[in-house]
């Protein structure tokens, strides 16, 4: 026989489903406060908004139907709502991921919404357990992970990471490189340039011909080579930042 509540509304709004809600907005919360601190793009409003959302999609899933269900005619099946949360977050992620220039950005970023939608459907579902487990791993990560490849990289004797910088020459733009590695919390422990040749900004100008150079800095630190990346991309005159193992992790 269906459950429904006074007044022929659907059950499943009750205390429970309240603490559902709650769980998943706290979690939610905890995350976007995280990205809010390391001022991203996506800060805790974002956050907090996408786990509650996916959770009241999971409990209308569960719930919100029960008031049309007949006995071996209308049947529900909730974890088709679970797929659809799944496909409707990777187009909030497709918007945080973008290219500048050589670099892309937001992966991280995207990546932890997913999960943020992951941990509210989790909690919307009533598996408040998974639901924390998955937040304190998403703290281990992101917090605890970084240090431990570091060491691991020591640990194998692969050496500093480098960092292939293209930009104008006549600007004093090495001195700003250099300056903005340091304040990411970087140590730099070598510098080599090349220039590449002269280039003129356009047929019809006959100003002197522009140098490009090439500097590949040396790098230590513990600071997130992802957020050097992109500060150096945003200053005035560089053409190009890379890595010299040629990843994309940005």
């Amino acid at each position: 026989m269906t459950s429904v509540a006074a007044f022929g509304e659907p059950s499943g709004q009750g205390w429970a489903q309240i603490g559902e809600i709650a769980i998943a907005f706290g979690l939610s919360a905890l995350i976007g406060l995280e990205r809010e601190a390391k001022q991203k793009a996506a800060g805790i409003r974002t956050y907090t908004l996408v786990g509650t959302a996916a959770a009241l999609f999971m409990l209308i899933s569960k719930y919100g139907f029960t008031d049309v269900l007949s006995g071996g005619r209308v049947v529900l099946d909730p974890s088709r709502v679970a797929a659809q949360i799944v496909s409707g977050v990777g187009f909030i992620g497709g918007g945080i991921i973008f290219v500048y220039r050589d670099s892309v950005r937001g992966l991280t970023t995207a990546a932890s919404v997913w999960l943020t939608a992951a941990v509210g459907a989790a909690a919307g579902a009533g598996l408040a357990l998974l639901a924390a487990i998955a937040t304190g791993g998403y703290f281990l990560a992101i917090i605890g992970l970084p240090p431990l490849g570091h060491a691991v990289t020591r640990r194998l004797g692969i050496g500093a990471p480098a960092l292939q910088v293209r930009y104008h020459d006549g600007r004093g733009l090495l001195r700003r490189i250099l300056a903005t590695v340091t304040d990411a919390g970087f140590h730099v422990v070598g510098v080599d340039t090349t220039r590449q040749g002269a280039r003129r900004p356009a047929a019809a100008d006959h100003r002197a011909a522009t140098t490009e150079v090439e500097v590949t800095v040396q790098i230590q630190g513990r600071a997130s080579l992802t957020e050097l990346v992109s500060r150096l991309t945003e200053i005035e005159g560089v053409l190009a930042v890379e890595t010299t193992e040629g990843e994309e992790p940005y």
